[in-house]
């Protein structure tokens, strides 16, 4: 699969090209390296500090071969992420589990190749795997995705309410923070610490969100909402109509949604149930939520989902057949709609282009309520630890 892409990308790389927002990482990495402005510390920037990391990897390779070194980064992580699902003795369904997560990663390669979230991807799926047996070190492998790219931040959220070595999930991901606020607070970039922060409240409601879709049909039957360009971070926005208040909605029904779950997942520590089966199904609930309840919807928002889904899958096999079935879907209508039929929406306001993004913004908030419900049933008495379908629990390996 990563040669098929590979063999796409080399006309691009032999001409000293990149692919997608790949452009934009290698002026910003050598943005820093020769002039000495780095994004994050000297100015704003719409990522946490740790994304430099690998845009500075993949800048080894010198700018002509910047796409190169993008690629190959992404195909040592994805193998990390694949021997993580192969070889761990928490996991059962590991191989099928692989091609799940290959098969995804194929479908959204146009994505995977050339966003960030490309890399957090593979990470979070080594950090889940090893949260059976290791919660401490997947916490850290965790934090530092989530300073990659925010969304991490949930699957941390519900590793520390799911494991029983909470304190210690807490500390590593705490060291890790501090390890990259000192590095910020080093390089005079105290004011712009939590610039991404900012940079997400201050966009109106992007065309692909979830809950744009009213305002996109809106735009669409010529009902009072127009796309507007942000060009400040290169995104297509809904104004107008409906999108304006559901937009100012956003965030507190994402702080509300989230505390939710979050109360589920505690009351459900409570039951005799597997703590590796609650981790990953609030991981999902989590995720989703961030996705459902987001002003932000980038069509690579969907490689959050593969992750968690491939992990599930892997420790639950059939039992995630649901979700697995679903993401699939997902990832095929995403990839229709961007790259491929994007210009059709973006400037012509296709009612089918439309249709299309309808259906799988209505599977993304069905995933949603897939893992709500899953948390209830865990929650809900009658739910006895012989219903749970691993062995595998979230202890430190000292109480093994």
């Amino acid at each position: 699969m990563h040669i098929l892409f590979l063999l796409l990308l080399t006309p691009r790389i032999a001409a000293g090209n990149t692919y997608g927002d790949v452009s934009l990482y290698r002026d910003w990495a050598f943005l820093g390296l020769n002039e000495g402005t780095w994004q994050g510390v000297d100015v704003p920037w719409v990522y946490p500090i740790a994304a430099m990391f690998p845009m500075l990897a993949a800048a080894l390779f010198g700018p002509a071969q910047y796409m190169l070194g993008w690629f190959l980064l992404c195909t040592v992580l994805n193998l990390g992420a694949v021997l993580a699902l192969l070889t761990h003795p928490a996991v059962r369904f590991g191989w099928q589990a692989a091609y799940l997560w290959l098969l995804l990663t194929a479908i959204l390669g146009p994505l995977s190749f050339s966003r960030v979230d490309g890399l957090s991807g593979p990470i979070v799926v080594v950090g889940l795997v090893l949260a059976a047996s290791h919660p401490a070190i997947a916490s850290a492998v965790l934090s530092v995705a989530t300073w990659i790219k925010v969304w991490p931040a949930a699957v941390v959220l519900a590793l520390l309410m799911s494991s029983r070595a909470w304190l210690r999930v807490l500390v590593a991901g705490m060291a890790v923070s501090a390890f990259m606020v000192c590095g910020v607070l080093a390089g005079g970039g105290a004011r712009n610490l939590l610039g991404f922060i900012q940079a997400q409240g201050e966009r109106g409601m992007q065309l692909e969100a979830p809950l744009t879709t009213p305002g996109l049909w809106q735009a669409v039957l010529d009902m009072g909402t127009h796309i507007h360009p942000n060009f400040a971070i290169t995104t297509m926005e809904i104004r107008g109509g409906l999108a304006d208040p559901v937009g100012a909605l956003m965030n507190p029904l994402l702080a509300v949604t989230v505390v939710l779950i979050s109360l589920l997942i505690l009351a459900a520590t409570r039951r005799k149930t597997e703590r590796l089966d609650l981790l990953l199904v609030g991981a999902l609930a989590l995720v989703s939520a961030m996705i459902v309840f987001n002003k932000v919807g980038s069509p690579q928002f969907m490689i959050w989902l593969v992750a968690v889904v491939s992990v599930g899958v892997a420790v639950n096999g059939w039992r995630w057949a649901v979700p697995a079935a679903t993401l699939v879907v997902v990832a095929i209508l995403t990839t229709l709609v961007y790259p491929l039929l994007y210009m059709q929406l973006l400037i012509g306001l296709n009612p089918g282009v439309a249709a299309l993004l309808t259906a799988r913004n209505a599977l993304v908030v069905m995933l949603l309520g897939w893992a709500v419900l899953k948390l209830v049933g865990i929650v809900r008495p009658g739910r006895t630890h012989a219903e749970a379908p691993v062995t595998t629990r979230l202890v430190a390996p000292s109480n093994r």
